[in-house]
């Protein structure tokens, strides 16, 4: 705070006068309808909920038994146990899902 703002409540708090409100946020960080900004609720919704799929290196020809299709993010993945398996040229590839 600085000491003309410092002096304005001192005046204030000695006349009994009622100051207005005061923010101590300069600028809004978010921008209506701009939800990439960083502080929106809508771009902040849509990190967290956001699922990337890495492939890594390891290939199998055939699934493991007992594997339950799902979809991420309109792509098909195969659970098997805790591994993830993607289709991919043939044979299917084991990937991670952050």
């Amino acid at each position: 705070m600085d000491l003309g703002s410092r002096l304005a409540f001192l005046l204030a708090d000695i006349a009994g006068v009622a100051m207005p409100e005061l923010s101590f946020i300069a600028d809004a960080q978010a921008v209506v309808g701009r939800p990439a900004t960083p502080g929106s609720v809508a771009g902040v919704a849509r990190r967290t909920t956001r699922r990337v799929i890495r492939r890594s290196t390891v290939y199998v020809s055939t699934l493991p038994a007992a594997c339950a299709k799902t979809i991420v993010n309109g792509t098909v993945i195969w659970r098997c146990g805790g591994t993830y398996y993607q289709p991919y040229g043939g044979r299917y590839v084991v990937v991670y899902i952050d």
